[in-house]
């Protein structure tokens, strides 16, 4: 289906809740609706639509390269509507599923999503980042094999290639096409968790002429036997890529371990003697686990209350920190 098709339908949606919120929606039924009522009304309805984020497209992308569809929404920032020669930067999101608020509550296993519209509204309003256009792509069932970056020669990595070849030879010249964005790398990044967050991070790596920021929110950079850690980064000897990356982790996950925070620390640690600066084209964060206490504050369902103590290796802490990644990535121009 066409972008604009299925934007029109999501269109429509918020129209109708913003007519009923204005009292359109009752003026058949209203007979003493004036004139000047109406066009209160509707000059109401014009200015909340342009003046408001939108997911304007929620549906199926048809990809020859991965032989299937994958499921894909669409941000656009608030000026988008109102600034029509206005051009912006574009992030890449994995895990798209459990991007936006539209996910609702009971997303990602019942920690909810992880709010990126909402947050990037926020932090955009009160000048803390760039207005932005985000493109969130759901995984598939072998999400670990599209995720999972370099491997070893040995091992058959078809599934990570047709993934990178997929976001940069069909989806972005589409969303390129089709919205208007600044194409070049410095204005296109990558976000993701835990598998997102090690397949953020190396496709940034493999093509920083595509992709100029990374965000990895608890990578998993443990898979393959750190391959990319230990043999990628780790043999790395030229200067660094232009590429602003992000990196956090928290202590404490289910496994009984530390939520790849050793591993994280390793990641920063070679990033650095490559040349990448802490600061200024690096960022690592630690994020300590919030007590008892401090959790009562957002009612968690009783099972994920008691399990946000033990483990941070959740869409909840992620949402909690995805503030940092977006005002490190894409900061207020001066």
């Amino acid at each position: 289906m066409a972008f604009s098709v299925q934007r029109c339908k999501i269109a429509n949606r918020r129209v109708g809740a913003v007519a009923a919120q204005t009292g359109l929606t009752n003026a058949s039924q209203d007979t003493t609706l004036s004139p000047m009522r109406l066009v209160v009304c509707a000059l109401a309805l014009l200015s909340m639509i342009n003046s408001k984020a939108e997911i304007v497209f929620e549906g199926q992308f048809s990809s020859e390269v991965l032989q299937t569809n994958r499921f894909i929404r669409i941000y656009l920032p608030p000026s988008y509507r109102s600034d029509s020669q206005k051009r912006y930067p574009v992030l890449y999101v994995h895990d798209g599923q459990n991007a936006f608020t539209t996910a609702g509550p009971y997303a990602a296993f019942g920690w909810g999503p992880w709010n990126l519209d909402s947050t990037a509204d926020q932090l955009s309003r009160e000048g803390k980042m760039r207005e932005i256009i985000m493109v969130a792509i759901d995984c598939s069932s072998q999400r670990y094999k599209d995720y999972r970056g370099p491997v070893p020669p040995s091992t058959n990595n078809a599934a990570y290639i047709k993934y990178a070849k997929f976001l940069i030879t069909e989806l972005k010249p589409k969303i390129d096409r089709e919205y208007r964005t600044l194409k070049d790398a410095a204005n296109t990044g990558l976000l993701g968790s835990s598998m997102g967050g090690i397949c953020s991070l190396a496709l940034a790596w493999e093509n920083p002429e595509v992709f100029g920021a990374a965000a990895s929110l608890s990578g998993a950079f443990q898979v393959e036997s750190r391959f990319f850690l230990k043999r990628v980064l780790g043999s790395y000897s030229a200067s660094p890529k232009p590429v602003r990356v992000y990196l956090d982790s928290g202590s404490i996950d289910l496994s009984g371990g530390d939520d790849g925070s050793k591993d994280t620390a390793a990641v920063a640690r070679e990033l650095k003697r490559i040349g990448w600066e802490e600061g200024k084209s690096l960022l690592r964060f630690v994020d300590p686990p919030l007590s008892a206490a401090e959790l009562e504050a957002f009612h968690l369902p009783p099972e994920k209350f008691k399990e946000a103590q033990t483990s941070q290796h959740n869409e909840f802490y992620w949402r909690l920190r995805a503030w940092r990644p977006l005002t490190f990535l894409f900061p207020p121009t001066s």
